[in-house]
């Protein structure tokens, strides 16, 4: 009663309502378990465009050769609810404890892999960013600047031949 009728609050006659109506055709909604660290401090909002980074361990090499690592592995994720809100309207920051974005099936196999082997961040795209990332990777050594020391070549001593002789 007395709630103003918003362009957010209605739909176009035979439209679907709810969730589904916000997915794009070929996506599925995902949900993406977050904290306050993970989930921008909630400020983020449905309509939001996220980047998703994965940290978690790789391995090098051999089984005792493990590096911990972040990377980007989806941009530009389209946010279509927060907890069991869909409602762009809100305004006050609140803690939300997922997020569940609007994927492909791809997109969306890649997330389920990240989510059971490591820890999922979410960083807020700005409003008018348009650009493509590429690969991006750091581990801890990168971010520090540590250079591994190669090793030094050795050079091998001249080999000395001599002939010893005995009288006597």
């Amino acid at each position: 009663k007395f709630e103003a009728v918003l362009a957010v609050k209605i739909t176009e006659p035979g439209k679907e309502v709810g969730l589904q109506a916000r997915l794009e055709e070929g996506q599925s909604a995902f949900t993406i378990k977050v904290d306050v660290s993970s989930g921008v401090s909630g400020f983020l909002r449905p309509g939001h465009f996220v980047d998703v980074y994965w940290t978690g361990k790789v391995q090098s090499g051999s089984q005792q050769n493990q590096r911990t690592v972040t990377r980007l592995i989806e941009d530009g994720v389209r946010i279509i609810a927060i907890d069991q809100s869909s409602n762009e309207e809100v305004q006050k920051a609140s803690i939300a404890r997922t997020v569940t974005v609007a994927v492909t099936q791809l997109q969306g196999a890649s997330l389920t892999q990240a989510q059971s082997t490591g820890k999922l961040n979410l960083s807020l795209v700005g409003e008018r960013d348009s650009s493509v990332a590429g690969m991006i990777e750091v581990d801890q050594k990168q971010l520090l600047g540590i250079e591994e020391a190669q090793p030094v070549a050795q050079q091998a001593a001249p080999k000395v031949c001599s002939i010893r002789t005995r009288k006597g």
